[in-house]
């Protein structure tokens, strides 16, 4: 979530993960009891120096696994998220980096999201969320922020993948879909992108 400049409280990170917000607060009270995190009743968490650390450690862990399941065993990028997340916990350290090395040492997963190195450095976005953007932007899909399953089949069925040119043609009024072209400008098809899947398209500008 702070990866998209969202701020983590009780309300946002229970809807981020669909459990109820004493179920989230309770999250957050373990984690700060094990001074992963800081975080007051009713004000934003942020991670401790250790805190850091680990979750660099888990995300690199968890999207080198994405990545290997998807190149080296067809899976498809609906697919891996519940695979990828019990292989993490059993996975050693050795595994993972054995991994990395099949890969190509790689630098993103296959949903575009960056893999922080083996020395916890995370590249910088320098990408821009779909919805932020006004008629006339072009870019290409660097990102989905969101793992969800239905939301990746959606996208497929659509013919939608990363490195797709997608240029901004209109915003509808009154809380509307933005109406992109996906594809070069001949052939490209027109879609209707609502608020919920332009929050987690992030899209790299042409110049």
């Amino acid at each position: 979530m702070s990866e998209r400049g969202l701020s983590v409280t009780t309300t946002t990170l229970a809807a981020e993960l669909r459990v109820t917000p004493s179920s989230a607060s309770a999250m957050l009270t373990r984690l700060r009891d094990a001074e992963l995190i800081v975080h007051r009743p009713y004000s934003q968490a942020t991670l401790t120096d250790t805190g850091v650390r680990l979750a660099l450690r888990v995300i690199r862990r968890r999207r080198l696994i994405e990545s290997f399941l998807i190149e080296t065993l067809a899976y498809g990028w609906d697919e891996v998220e519940r695979e990828a997340e019990l292989l993490s916990r059993a996975a050693s350290e050795l595994f993972v980096e054995r991994i990395c090395e099949r890969l190509g040492n790689p630098v993103r997963d296959p949903h575009g999201d960056p893999i922080p190195s083996s020395d916890g450095e995370l590249p910088a976005p320098g990408s821009h969320l779909l919805g932020t953007l006004e008629a006339g932007a072009i870019g290409r899909l660097v990102r989905v922020w969101n793992g969800d399953p239905e939301v990746l089949q959606y996208l497929d069925e659509r013919g939608i993948g990363l490195g797709d040119r997608i240029e901004v043609l209109s915003r509808e009024p009154f809380g509307g879909p933005l109406m992109v072209r996906v594809g070069e400008p001949k052939e490209g098809r027109v879609h209707g992108v609502g608020p919920e899947l332009a929050a987690v398209l992030s899209l790299e500008l042409e110049q």
